[in-house]
């Protein structure tokens, strides 16, 4: 057998309180897509940061093609042809696509930069990734999720990497860039580079991976496991530990059809971005926004919250009409946001675990003009109780926490402030099967409760085991609305594909910044 070009043996971790990694264990193998699967907090992210040098192992040792390495820094993985993209992308907001791509390393003669080499150089990649209407001198700031995705996954390429470590990247792109993601990768293995692949979608693990390793409270339960063979009951149970079936929450009754509805939109607009949306959500209802990125769901979303003002129509909550653009007015109303990236727009990683949970709720706890920490504390104490966040400790950083229970987090803020209307946008993204399941009991409890929720997600099947009505998304408009039960991923992405032909796939227009 053949030396791997990459050894990892018995890794060991620790930060003050905990031991993140407690003997890891990993081998790839060039030219091979290695899985390294595991719910938040078993130990992949410090792992992968140890093998890009950002962190030094405490105990074990690294080979690269047989002989002992030490990973001291990210530029001595570099100078070895590690690269990692990262779920949290690490680029420069206000540089250019170009620029981010080739950073410390641009294209110059003579002590002069030379940018049109550089522009050149980022839109070969980018051809090559797919993409080429993502222009080179557009602002990354300004540009899509999926679109900086794309970015990232371009400056690995310009390292000549024979290691790429991608976590989590198909979180923010569609089936039709995730396929061209697929592809990509398959060029990689096909010319000897390794790809270490991270992805809470096991259905992705069929498709792509070679070999699979699983992760358990920082240790290697299982490695070596051929990736297309292995039973996804096998897999879930090495993860948690348990069997756990992935089925979605019983519905209960729908609310009565001549119940007056609790959120009413009606021909909401925003500019560029969604026209003549019109829905309504009865307490007690969960509604479902299904269609590709990029269709306007969030942007919809985010119009209804306020955080985006309305061009044209009308959100009205209980017959109360919101006044567009105002955040202040809709949360007043009864209205909470649980954002796409929870960690930029919802989280204030540095803050406690109940201070972002009270955030929004501060004039409760207020006494003679200062805030009672006490108070703050014991309510957060009870939601963190009833939303079972692990750990249990309203003390903690937020920012420690696994993705799941960030967003058991954010879930926490709005029951505290007893919202009526909550917008949910990729509710599981970034999180492990086992607490995916959690967040789908703690969805169907809130409609159950008498809270209206919509729910945005790419995983179409999610939003058709969650909903009771689904609405259908393309390219800005509301293609179709049916209840849950009368559609399936088949017939929804037929609507939208069908919508993207008769409309000239405009989807694919250049990304030069926001349209709005």
């Amino acid at each position: 057998m053949t030396t791997p070009l990459l050894e990892m043996h018995g890794i060991v971790k620790s930060f003050p309180g905990v031991r993140a990694l407690d003997g890891v264990d990993l081998d790839v193998r060039a030219g091979e897509v290695h899985c390294l699967l595991g719910q938040n907090g078993a130990g992949k992210s410090t792992l992968i940061k140890v093998l890009a040098g950002a962190h030094q192992p405490d105990a074990g040792r690294i080979t690269w093609r047989g002989e002992p390495v030490s990973l001291s820094t990210p530029q001595a993985a570099m100078s070895l042809g590690i690269a990692t993209i990262y779920q949290e992308l690490d680029l420069v907001a206000g540089l250019t696509v170009a620029d981010n791509i080739f950073l410390g390393r641009e294209f110059s003669r003579l002590g002069l930069t030379r940018p049109a080499e550089g522009n050149r150089a980022a839109t070969a990649l980018l051809t090559r990734l797919g993409h080429p209407e993502i222009r080179p001198t557009a602002e990354v700031g300004s540009l899509p999720a999926a679109a900086q995705q794309m970015v990232s996954i371009a400056r690995a390429l310009s390292q000549d990497a024979k290691l790429i470590i991608m976590d989590e990247p198909s979180a923010v792109l569609d089936n039709e860039e995730v396929e061209r993601l697929f592809a990509v990768m398959r060029d990689l293995t096909a010319d000897d580079v390794a790809v270490v692949y991270i992805s809470h979608r096991l259905e992705e693990i069929r498709q792509v991976g070679d070999r699979i390793t699983v992760l358990k409270d920082g240790r290697t339960v299982a490695t070596g496991l051929p990736a297309r063979e292995t039973p996804t009951r096998e897999v879930i149970t090495l993860m948690t530990g348990r069997d756990i079936e992935y089925v979605f929450p019983e519905r209960r009754a729908r609310p009565a059809q001549d119940e007056a509805p609790l959120l009413e939109v009606e021909g909401l607009g925003l500019r560029g971005s969604f026209a003549d949306v019109t829905f309504t959500v009865r307490a007690g209802e969960v509604v479902g926004l299904a269609g590709l990125v990029g269709s306007g769901r969030s942007e919809i979303l985010e119009t209804v919250y306020g955080a985006r003002r309305a061009g044209a129509g009308t959100v009205r909550v209980a017959g109360r009409r919101l006044r567009p653009g105002d955040v202040a007015a809709a949360v007043a109303a009864g209205v909470g946001l649980a954002p796409e990236e929870r960690k930029s727009q919802a989280l204030l990683l540095g803050e406690s675990v109940y201070r972002n949970i009270s955030i929004s709720s501060l004039a409760r706890f207020a006494r003679g003009g200062f805030l009672s920490g006490g108070s703050e504390k014991a309510a957060a104490r009870e939601q963190v109780a009833a939303l079972d966040v692990r750990p249990a400790d309203v003390d903690r950083e937020v920012r420690t926490l696994s993705g799941g229970n960030q967003q058991k987090v954010v879930l926490a803020r709005w029951l505290l402030r007893d919202c009526r209307v909550l917008l949910l946008d990729e509710p599981t993204r970034g999180v492990d099967v086992g607490a995916r399941s959690e967040i789908y009991a703690l969805i169907r409890d809130l409609a159950d409760r008498g809270v209206a929720v919509v729910v945005v997600s790419s995983e179409i099947p999610e939003v058709l085991g969650l909903a009771d009505r689904v609405l259908v998304i393309g390219d800005g408009r509301v293609l179709a609305a049916e209840p849950a039960g009368a559609l399936d991923e088949h017939r929804v992405l037929d609507l939208v594909m069908e919508d993207a032909a008769a409309h000239g796939g405009a989807a694919h227009a250049p990304y030069e910044g926001d349209v709005a």
